[in-house]
C-alpha cells in the first residue's frame, strides 16, 4: 500500500507561481513512477507530468515549459513547480504512483488550485 498526501494548493493570480508537494508513505518510493494529474470542473482527469524512477520526465503539451516535475527520493516526495499560471490551470491536482504503468494504482486526495484575479 502507498499513501499519498498532496499539499501546496490554493488561490493564485494569473501569471503567478505555485509549488505542489506530494509526500508518499508506506513504500519504496524510488521504485515508483510518479505523476501529477488534474481535473477541471466538468472535464475528465488529465495527465500533467510524469517523472520516472531514473528522473526522466514527460509533460503534457500545454504544460511544457511552464511546469516542472521533480522528486526527492530521500524525502519520499514529488513536486510540481508551476509558473506563468493561467485561469485554465484551475483544477484539482492529484498525485499518482505506479510501478510499471500510468495511471498507477495509488492516488492522493487531491489539492485545489485556483487561478483567478
Amino acid at each position: 500500500q502507498v499513501q499519498l498526501v498532496e499539499s501546496g494548493g490554493g488561490l493564485v493570480q494569473p501569471g503567478g507561481s505555485m509549488r505542489l508537494s506530494c509526500a508518499a508513505a508506506g513504500t519504496m518510493f524510488s521504485n515508483y513512477i510518479m505523476a501529477w494529474y488534474r481535473q477541471a470542473p466538468g472535464k475528465q482527469r488529465a495527465l500533467v507530468a510524469i517523472i520516472g524512477t531514473h528522473f526522466n520526465t514527460h509533460y503534457a503539451d500545454s504544460e511544457e515549459g511552464r511546469f516542472t516535475i521533480s522528486r526527492d527520493n530521500a524525502k519520499n516526495t514529488v513536486y510540481l513547480q508551476m509558473t506563468s499560471l493561467k485561469t485554465e490551470d484551475t483544477a484539482v491536482y492529484y498525485c499518482n504512483a505506479g510501478v510499471n504503468r500510468l495511471p498507477g494504482d495509488y492516488w492522493g486526495q487531491g489539492t485545489q488550485v485556483t487561478v483567478s484575479s
